[in-house]
């Protein structure tokens, strides 16, 4: 498929507007699970470990399944796959309000939900950068608020539709809400190329012909032999009837002879047959062998062996309070006519807060990016060691305020693995580092659940999970200190386009 230029505006803020939206319906129930949560822990009556899989599924299986979701789209363009996950995430919810038990939800909410959204993360990303080159960065982070802007409204908007209608009602009418990524994404019109020829018949052009099935062609040759025969005799013995049976015999002799080239024919081309799809399989193999020798090129890399470790404890740690503080307030016996608003939504509208702020200073030349983003670790980890200590509304607000607006780094975790394997290997690496941000974030809550269910309080799970983010940002922070470079010259012994982070260097 061709492609023109990235027009960098026209159509392409028409993409930006559906995008934003569809982020903003797809993610906007799983990311505000957290209302849903209390409710199916009365519901079903299972533990809160048991109970949180539900969530965790749902916003941790887009990850696990992105590599699956990188080839739907580029297998059928993004119009398709939105639209046919506009319906997988409108169904899921839907299907979700007639759950009998946990378990239908692990599959309704936790992996249909989880994987629709992951397809449509993928399409709405992919139609976006097709669409801007000079306004690529401003358009990504334009789109992505729609995620942290669904969070903050739709934790109000399913209280209030609990309340006015029960939970199937809710999930109802949210799954009915989601059916509007249906019409954005048709508008997600591909940027083609009008002049490009079709793609059937460039295929067909394409095509050499010794790699056609040949026991159709052999199958054309024998009939028209068979008519030559006939027809070659009949004349012979109309015009000269002795010569009939000596020319019928010579005739057979001649195609018995063309019978075996055909054969010898038919050989050859099954010999070149055998040696393309040798040669495809080793060319594969290939690949794959290159793929991993790559893979073990970056770990070899001090500072992304840290980042993926600090990646998969951060979701493990950080994750839990989006899903798991409202209930954190109830189990503090906070009286719900101390809510002004609900805690999930004030993780929301930080969120995107810090995803500008944050993505401002890394922009700035004095500003190290990576630093930046051990320092939000820190805080982060800091921030729940915190919350045992809150029993008010007013100080869970706070720190909720705080974790969300720390969460917002992950505007600038592209700008740090860029930083650290390079452009060349930023797609790579950054597949591999969501991968596990993704068993994290499916991880994560149902630890913190379990504790509770040991312990019947949340004080020892929060500590686990400070002590996890506080390790991944100091594993980071050691491996990015300038001393390695000095005392291991690291940097030149990795191959090209790989390098380590100095400290020295501006984002």
């Amino acid at each position: 498929m061709v492609f023109r230029k990235p027009p960098d505006g026209g159509w392409g803020w028409v993409i930006v507007v559906v995008s934003f939206f569809t982020q903003f319906l797809c993610y906007g129930s799983p990311l505000a699970v957290g209302v849903l949560y209390l409710e199916w822990l009365d519901a079903f009556g299972e533990g809160k470990g048991k109970t949180a899989w539900v969530g965790s599924l749902a916003n941790g299986i887009g990850l696990l399944a992105s590599p699956v979701c990188s080839i739907c789209v580029s297998s059928f363009g993004a119009r398709p796959v939105a639209i046919f996950s506009g319906f997988m995430v409108a169904g899921g919810l839907m299907m979700s309000s007639f759950a009998p038990n946990i378990y239908f939800l692990y599959v309704s909410y936790g992996i249909v939900v989880g994987l629709g959204c992951g397809l449509l993360y993928t399409a709405t990303v992919t139609i976006t950068c097709q669409y801007f080159d000079k306004h690529r960065g401003l358009a990504l982070g334009l789109i992505s608020t729609g995620s942290s802007v669904g969070l903050f409204i739709y934790a109000a908007l399913q209280r209030e539709l609990i309340e006015l209608y029960g939970l199937d009602g809710c999930l109802l009418i949210v799954g009915a809400l989601s059916l509007n990524i249906l019409a954005c994404g048709s508008l997600m019109r591909p940027l083609e190329s009008s002049s490009s020829p079709p793609p059937e018949k460039m295929c067909v052009d394409k095509v050499p012909d010794q790699y056609f099935v040949y026991h159709e062609k052999e199958k054309t040759v024998e009939e028209n032999i068979s008519i030559l025969e006939k027809g070659y005799i009949d004349e012979k013995c109309v015009n000269n009837v002795p010569d009939c049976k000596q020319d019928g015999i010579l005739n057979k002799s001649v195609l018995s002879s063309i019978n075996i080239n055909e054969k010898d024919t038919y050989k050859k081309k099954v010999v070149e047959q055998t040696n393309f799809c040798k040669q495809l399989a080793k060319r594969k193999w290939q690949l794959y062998l290159t793929y991993w020798k790559e893979t073990m090129v970056l770990f070899k890399n001090k500072v992304f062996a840290a980042l993926f470790v600090a990646i998969l404890l951060f979701d493990i740690g950080g994750f839990p309070p989006s899903l798991l503080m409202e209930d954190v307030a109830r189990s503090a016996n906070i009286s719900e006519d101390d809510y002004y608003m609900p805690l999930i939504s004030i993780i929301g509208i930080m969120t995107t807060v810090g995803k500008l702020v944050l993505g401002i200073l890394a922009d700035f030349k004095w500003v190290n990016t990576l630093y930046l983003y051990v320092t939000t670790l820190l805080m982060t980890g800091v921030a729940l060691f915190a919350i045992p200590f809150a029993k008010s509304y007013l100080t869970l607000a706070m720190l909720s305020g705080i974790l969300g607006f720390l969460t917002g780094n992950w505007s600038i975790f592209p700008y740090v693995t860029t930083k650290t394997v390079g452009i060349e290997k930023l797609t790579h690496a950054y597949g591999i580092l969501m991968f596990f941000a993704g068993l994290g974030n499916s991880l994560g809550p149902p630890i913190v659940g379990w504790f509770y269910d040991w312990t019947q309080e949340y004080d020892t799970a929060f500590y686990f999970s400070g002590f996890c983010v506080l390790l991944g940002g100091f594993l980071l922070l050691l491996a990015a200190l300038p001393c390695w470079n000095a005392c291991t010259n690291q940097s030149s012994k990795l191959p090209p386009n790989t390098y380590s982070y100095k400290v020295a260097s501006n984002a």
